[in-house]
């Protein structure tokens, strides 16, 4: 018999180890999810995990998707780091996108370099506001982020809904809900000639690049970590508290709607209903796969990118539905949690009980 034995201290070796086990435990359970529908697992992953970066496009695809989860999980990491539960990434990622829809659609007829550079700050303070509204309930009135940010994510979409069906319809659209096309001034440029890959997967590199920078070389971001760690010393130490909060959502909500700007000036190029399939949720589980490191964050973003890939191109080749996609997010999920057991416990053999007289 096993049982679980706590360790002395956690295992460094084992937060990091977590992940890749977790990754490969999706894998297997991946292939026999296929078995089990009728296809052969190796080819059935193959189309999953392989043949969608298996050209070029396809690699530039990749970071397309990559881009917003990346912006998104950063500023979650940033959060969480501070022990600041911020699970409305979504929503700010959704705010972002409708205030630079706006701005982008009263900047139509502008013919200027700048008109990009608004569009793309609205979204960011869109975003933010809608980060820090947040923030501003939990000091104010000690209301639990967790459950404000999930509220706000389906507020956030119902804004959005009012307007794409409202005020930022196209009158000339034949009464579909989008907006009108935004003007080539108000559109991200194309870095890779026939891709639709953009400037947005540089916006999220300088991001991991400052964000690392900011958490292991700034006083603040040391005042972040120290707050995450133990908020009685932190308030002993003199940080101000609540600033910080302010301060973590602030910039995780900017993020965030600096995603939802670059999706709507990059591979939409208008507003739609549906301008994010899921980002700001699944940038929750890259934060942690990430182990809330810049670095692993970069690299979780583009694996969650090419399950957003594979999900799409098994629904194509082997007539599966949308759903693998959240299937096998949720497994990736349930395997990290369930090997992040280990790095507090480890595993011993039970020694089996003597029997005695008096057990008799």
């Amino acid at each position: 018999m096993f049982k679980l034995e706590p360790r002395g201290e956690a295992s460094s070796t084992m937060s990091y180890l977590s992940p890749v086990l977790a990754g490969v435990l999706t894998l297997i359970t991946g292939g026999i999810f296929f078995a089990f529908l009728g296809h052969d697992p190796l080819h059935a992953l193959s189309i999953f995990l392989i043949a969608p970066v298996s050209d070029l496009y396809g690699v530039a695809e990749l970071c397309v998707k990559a881009a917003p989860i990346m912006l998104c999980a950063i500023g979650l990491a940033l959060t969480f780091k501070a022990q600041v539960w911020n699970i409305g990434a979504e929503g700010q990622l959704l705010m972002g996108g409708l205030s630079a829809s706006a701005v982008a659609l009263f900047l139509i007829d502008v013919e200027s370099g700048w008109a990009l550079v608004a569009v793309l700050i609205s979204g960011m303070i869109g975003g933010g506001l809608w980060g820090v509204l947040a923030a501003w309930l939990r000091n104010r009135f000690n209301a639990n982020e967790i459950l404000t940010t999930i509220m706000f994510n389906y507020i956030a979409l119902y804004i959005l809904l009012y307007f794409v069906h409202g005020s930022l319809k196209d009158p000339e659209g034949y009464g579909f809900p989008e907006s009108a096309l935004f003007s080539d001034f108000t559109l991200l440029p194309i870095l890779l000639e026939d891709t639709r890959l953009h400037i947005g997967i540089l916006f999220a590199t300088f991001a991991v690049v400052a964000a690392w920078v900011f958490l292991s070389r700034s006083f603040l971001g040391f005042q972040i970590k120290v707050l995450g760690m133990d908020s009685n010393a932190a308030k002993l130490s003199g940080f101000k508290h609540k600033r910080l909060v302010i301060l973590v959502m602030l910039i995780s909500g900017a993020l965030a709607g600096l995603a939802g700007a670059s999706e709507v000036t990059g591979p939409i190029g208008q507003l739609i209903p549906s301008i994010s399939p899921g980002y700001g949720y699944a940038a929750i589980i890259v934060a942690f796969l990430g182990r809330l490191h810049p670095v692993g964050i970069f690299f979780a973003s583009l694996l969650m990118a090419l399950i957003y890939m594979g999900g799409e191109l098994a629904q194509i080749e082997l007539k599966m539905p949308l759903a693998v996609t959240s299937l096998f997010q949720g497994m990736l999920l349930f395997y990290l949690l369930a090997c992040d057991v280990f790095i507090n416990f480890k595993i011993k053999l039970a020694k089996p009980k003597s029997i005695t007289a008096e057990s008799l």
